[in-house]
């Protein structure tokens, strides 16, 4: 089943889909999930945002694949079966077949903002890799978890987002490639993610941070399960959020690059979800008994600069 362009409210007759009832349910529970990124979203335009709403929701389904409390209590064997079957649903998808809502509004969405599969089938793998993988040696192992997570987001809204036609227009001008930005956004994103909740993912007998680390600052895996806030923890800890740093820094090179109603909601986003690393050093590290967040006010306030920056960046 195809979905025509038409028509934004209703897929076909008889589906049993109302397209904009179906868009509605992506928004409520993006802004429920993801507070910081629902604000950047509402600075796009209706189209783009609500594909980003419809992109958001396959990213937390298959997500929840793995992590949802539901999840957690299940073999592993079932839940490598689960995602084949996911797999197997995303394809079908990228085929144009329509079963429920969440694959009516990606349906759309593809025939929208044409993307290729790859990054979705990149994700599924990097919740395959959370099925044994609890420890990560090297933090080129979790540059790879990184980028299959949340690095496969960028790949997956840069076309969404779409390129200034200042770059492409000129016949001198070549096409600039965004992907290597877009890719250490999301990786930038998943760093601040993993360093916000250290505290939750040693409850699931998870440790991202990577196992050379600890060992390089004297910090043991018995400390951090037993969260103890000593000199090695913040030394540990103020490297890693300077490594973060760093990614948000390659990626801020390619957001000139993008259209221009699309720079300032990924400005913002990338300001606000940095801003989540001061957050912990105001927390003096302690990640294991607070959650590190950005305050409404904080929001507000740099709705703003992120506004000046993207018309002279």
């Amino acid at each position: 089943m195809k979905l025509g362009l038409s028509d934004s409210s209703k897929i076909e007759p008889n589906s049993g889909v109302n397209l904009e009832n179906a868009y509605e349910v992506c928004r409520q529970e993006t802004s429920q999930w993801a507070k910081t990124f629902y604000l950047g979203t509402m600075l796009l335009p209706p189209l783009k945002r609500r594909a980003i709403w419809a992109i958001y929701v396959w990213c937390r389904r298959t997500d929840e694949l793995m992590d949802s409390a539901e999840a957690q209590a299940r073999p592993v064997d079932e839940l490598s079966e689960r995602l084949d079957l996911w797999e197997e649903r995303t394809r079908a998808i990228f085929k144009g077949q329509i079963d429920d809502d969440l694959s009516a509004v990606m349906v759309d969405t593809l025939e929208r903002f044409p993307q290729p599969i790859k990054p979705y089938l990149d994700m599924i793998e990097g919740q395959r890799m959370d099925l044994n993988l609890k420890r990560y040696e090297t933090f080129k192992e979790l540059e790879l978890y990184c980028y299959r997570v949340a690095g496969t987001v960028g790949l997956m809204t840069q076309g969404v987002m779409g390129l200034d036609p200042a770059y492409t227009s000129a016949p001198w001008s070549s096409s600039p490639d965004p992907s290597e930005a877009a890719i250490a956004l999301g990786i930038a994103n998943q760093l601040t993610n993993i360093l916000r909740d250290v505290g939750e993912d040693r409850g699931r007998g998870r440790i991202y941070l990577p196992q050379e680390d600890l060992e390089r600052f004297g910090y043991s895996e018995e400390d951090l399960m037993a969260g103890r806030l000593n000199n090695q923890w913040k030394e540990l800890m103020t490297f890693q959020l300077h490594r973060a740093r760093e990614w948000f820094e390659k990626s801020e090179a390619g957001v000139r690059w993008l259209s221009a109603d699309a720079r300032w909601p990924v400005w913002t986003s990338l300001r606000l979800y940095r801003g989540i690393l001061n957050s912990i050093e105001r927390l003096d590290y302690d990640v294991f008994n607070n959650r590190a967040y950005v305050s409404g006010w904080v929001k507000l306030l740099d709705l703003p600069i992120s506004y000046l920056i993207a018309q002279t960046h």
